[in-house]
């Protein structure tokens, strides 16, 4: 699994392919509060029910708040097989609005 920090998130969204997922493992009230725009939100320890979804994407960028929950997402997908997952280990939500980009609500 492959780990990234949020800045490098955000330098990736701007030239993220078609078939690429920004899951937010946070809570649906912190997503609600505030979240990157396209981003899909199933709170971390949902995760391995949405499993074989995320199979079809070529990307899952896992992210949450400062990295903890998005780095036991990640272990809980890479164990379900998946080897598409990109963890946004180093920073989260917090660093992002820290940097004033663009969130949606």
């Amino acid at each position: 699994m492959k780990i990234i920090s949020i800045d490098d998130l955000h330098d990736e969204i701007q030239k993220k392919g078609g078939n690429s997922l920004i899951l937010d493992v946070r809570s649906a009230e912190e997503y609600s509060a505030g979240h990157i725009e396209g981003s899909q939100n199933t709170p971390h320890e949902e995760v391995s029910g949405i499993a074989e979804d995320l199979k079809g994407y070529d990307k899952v960028y896992v992210h949450c708040k400062m990295g903890g929950r998005a780095k036991m997402a990640s272990e809980t997908l890479t164990n379900a097989g998946l080897d598409n997952i990109i963890c946004v280990g180093n920073g989260g939500m917090e660093r992002w609005m820290e940097m004033s980009w663009p969130v949606q609500k």
